[in-house]
């Protein structure tokens, strides 16, 4: 067992979570996240209207009885969500942990705070989770350069960015980016975080509502397979390498405005790779983790393998190298196919 802060802070058994996805963040998802003993989130704006939502977090109870969270993203946007009345269905649930993430949550943060909701934000730079920190949030998610979806325009990777971050952030901080398995976990704590965040490796499970065609590419791509969008427009988003997020690529290097690409990039394409299992039907999110990735397994059984596998490097590796005569006792579970 690996007690940290952040297990402390919101009542988890492990310090993994499964953070907020669009379209990935479901019930069945979370549900077997915390029932596994990692704190999962539902996304709040994956449902259409914020009455969906609160059925959705009354879909995810039937499923659990562990802690679970909400994520609420808060982007520009020519025709916003209502944000406050995602946040009041929250609120009104009786969710105990929300994720927030995007531009200046200061009006979500106070009000989930006034009412006793942990408040989890994430980040790409020291300096927002150090405003972040100063709004009150309770909790850091520090997303490195190698993470899926929105990295930010440092391109900071986390093997910097996380041990920078822990000298300056005060409370509890999980890493994000890049992580997979027990290794991952190890470094994360080293590095100086209370736990990590996975994405793409909760994608790729049983559970994980998605066509497992989709699940199939994310375990045959490598760490090589994703592709950086809107890099032109200040707004870079890793996503997964396929036909489409090439072609916005080169016609972002020619110039491109976002609305000669709006059409490829919609969302109700990306939703449509999901649920039919066509790769190159829209734009996907998708880490670098993939490279990590090589099986399907149930959350549970990840779970499991990543505490199991940390606290082998822990008790075997790292300590055997501390006394004399060092020899490694430890092997990753990779090779024999099962990372």
């Amino acid at each position: 067992m690996i007690k940290t802060r952040f297990t402390e802070l919101v009542g988890v058994e492990h310090p993994v979570v499964q953070g907020g996805m669009q379209w990935v963040g479901r019930a069945e998802l979370v549900a077997a996240v915390a029932n596994a003993g990692a704190l999962g989130f539902i996304t709040a704006l994956t449902q259409p209207t914020p009455e969906d939502l609160a059925r959705e977090i009354a879909r995810c109870r039937g499923l659990t009885d562990k802690p679970f969270g909400v994520n609420l993203t808060i982007l520009p946007s020519i025709k916003p969500p209502p944000y406050a009345e995602y946040r009041q269905a929250i609120i009104e649930s009786g969710v105990k942990i929300v994720e927030t993430a995007g531009n200046k949550p200061q009006e979500h943060v106070t009000e989930f705070k006034k009412h006793g909701i942990v408040v989890v934000h994430k980040c790409t730079s020291v300096r927002h989770a150090l405003s972040a920190e100063r709004m009150g949030v309770d909790a850091i998610s520090i997303d490195g350069f190698e993470c899926a979806g929105h990295p930010g325009e440092d391109d900071t990777p986390g093997l910097i960015l996380i041990p920078v971050a822990a000298d300056k952030v005060k409370i509890p901080m999980i890493a994000s980016g890049g992580f997979a398995d027990g290794r991952g976990l190890v470094a994360a704590l080293a590095l100086g975080a209370d736990g990590i965040n996975m994405g793409t490796r909760f994608m790729c499970t049983k559970e994980s509502p998605i066509h497992q065609r989709i699940k199939e590419r994310i375990v045959a791509n490598d760490e090589r397979e994703t592709e950086l969008i809107f890099r032109t427009m200040r707004n870079t988003s890793r996503v997964a390498r396929n036909a489409i997020s090439t072609k916005v690529v080169a016609m972002e290097k020619q110039g491109a405005t976002f609305d000669q690409v709006r059409d490829l990039v919609a969302g109700a394409r990306g939703k449509m790779v999901y649920a039919n299992g066509d790769a190159d039907e829209g734009i996907w999110s998708a880490g670098q983790a993939q490279g990590l990735i090589h099986d399907i397994p149930s959350c549970a059984e990840l779970v499991s393998r990543i505490i199991h596998e940390a606290e082998a490097i822990i008790r075997s590796r790292l300590e055997g190298m501390l006394s004399s005569g060092y020899r490694p006792k430890f092997v990753h579970a990779s090779s024999t196919g099962r990372s």
